[in-house]
C-alpha cells in the first residue's frame, strides 16, 4: 500500500498484521465523527508490510510497528522521530542503543482481555471444574460432589500495577477478594490493601492466596520469581504468569510444584517461545499453558491509539503512553 501527497504525515507500518492495521486506520479516518477528528485527515500510509526489507529506512520518520520487527530496522532509521508500538511489552526496543526518538506503547486496550483470562482460570479452580471434568471422563462416569475454595475472602496479589494490573482490581472486589500489589515504586494504588516493593517479595508471597504476574521485562525483574518466592506461596495458591517469561526461574517453579508448595501454575509467557515440545511444563499435571495469547492487541485498537497520538504528533503536543528508555517501560 503506497501513497504520498505534499504535507501529509507519512507513516510506515511494520507488523504481522500490517494490512489489517492499515485497513482499520483508513476505516476510522473515513468515519470522522466517531473515530477521527475532522481536522486530522492528512495522513499517508507509505508502507504496510510484515517484512523489514520492505522498509525504506532513510525515509522513515513515523513508524507503527511490532517491537520485534521494529528492532530490525530502527538502528538504521536515522530520521526516525516517533515509533508507536503495537504491543504492551517492548523489550526488543529497550535492548537497542538507539534512543533518540519518541517511543509510545499500546495501553488502555488490554485490561478487559486480561480480566477475562485471569478470572477464567481463578474461577475454574475456585469451583474445582477440573475435578468435575475428570469425573465425567471416567468409565463409568462418577457422580459426586467435589471440594471447592470460593474466591470470597481470599487475597489476590498482583505484580505490576500498570493499566492492565489495575483493571483486575474491581473484578477481584466483585468476587469479595482483597487485593495487594507489588511494583517498583510500591506507591499506593487505589483498591489495594497494601503495596510491596520487590525487596519484600517473600512477605508479598506469604500474604497472597493467588498471584498474577504482569511485570514488564526489565533487568530488575529477570529471575525475580525464584525459590525465595515460590517457597513462600500457600499450598492452595494459583500462580498466573501473563507478564514476561524472563521473570520466572523455571527450575524453581517446577520444584515448588513437585513439592506441593503451590496448587497450580497458569503460564502464558515463557523464556523461549514457542515453548519447546520437550519442555517439562507441557506434560506437568499442575501446569496449564496458553500460547502468549492472554491479551492480544487487535488491529482496531492499534489503529485508534495510533490515530489519537498521530493527531497530537501533528500538532506538536505531548504523546500519550510515552515509554521511558531508562526504566524499560
Amino acid at each position: 500500500m503506497n501513497s504520498s501527497s505534499d504535507g501529509a504525515l507519512q507513516i510506515t507500518i511494520l507488523s504481522k498484521e500490517a494490512k489489517q492495521i492499515a485497513s482499520a486506520i483508513l476505516d476510522k479516518m473515513g468515519n470522522e465523527t466517531k473515530h477521527c477528528p475532522t481536522e486530522f485527515k492528512n495522513l499517508d500510509i507509505v508502507v504496510a508490510s510484515n517484512n523489514p526489507e520492505d522498509v525504506n529506512k532513510d525515509n522513515v520518520e513515523v513508524l507503527l510497528a511490532d517491537p520485534n520487527l521494529a528492532a530490525k530496522v530502527i538502528p538504521y532509521c536515522h530520521n526516525l522521530k516517533w515509533c508507536q508500538s503495537t504491543w504492551a511489552g517492548n523489550a526488543p526496543l529497550f535492548r537497542l542503543d538507539k534512543t533518540d526518538y519518541q517511543l509510545t506503547g499500546l495501553k488502555g486496550v488490554f485490561g478487559e482481555l486480561m480480566r477475562e483470562y485471569v478470572f477464567a482460570y481463578l474461577l475454574q479452580f475456585a469451583r474445582n471444574i477440573p475435578a468435575f471434568s475428570n469425573n465425567q471422563s471416567k468409565q463409568p462416569p462418577v457422580w459426586q460432589a467435589e471440594s471447592r475454595q470460593p474466591l470470597n475472602g481470599l487475597t489476590l496479589g498482583i505484580m505490576g500495577l500498570g493499566n492492565i494490573g489495575q483493571a483486575l482490581i474491581p473484578v477481584a472486589h466483585a468476587f469479595g477478594m482483597k487485593v495487594i500489589g507489588m511494583s517498583r515504586s510500591a506507591s499506593k494504588v487505589e483498591g489495594t490493601e497494601a503495596m510491596y516493593p520487590t525487596s519484600q517479595l517473600s512477605a508479598f508471597a506469604k500474604r497472597a492466596d493467588h498471584v498474577v504476574n504482569l511485570m514488564p521485562d526489565t533487568e530488575q525483574t529477570k529471575n525475580l520469581l525464584s525459590d525465595n518466592f515460590f517457597q513462600h506461596l500457600k499450598p492452595h495458591s494459583i500462580f498466573i504468569n501473563a507478564g514476561r517469561g524472563s521473570a520466572v526461574d523455571e527450575r524453581a517453579l517446577l520444584d515448588a510444584l513437585n513439592n506441593n508448595k503451590l496448587h497450580h501454575a497458569v503460564l502464558d509467557v515463557f523464556r523461549q517461545e514457542p515453548l519447546p515440545p520437550e519442555h517439562a511444563f507441557w506434560h506437568h499435571p499442575k501446569v496449564s499453558i496458553t500460547a502468549h495469547t492472554a491479551a492480544e492487541s487487535q488491529p482496531e485498537d492499534v489503529a485508534q491509539v495510533f490515530l489519537n497520538n498521530a493527531q497530537r504528533f501533528n500538532n506538536g503536543l505531548p504523546l500519550l503512553y510515552k515509554l521511558d528508555f531508562a526504566k524499560g517501560y
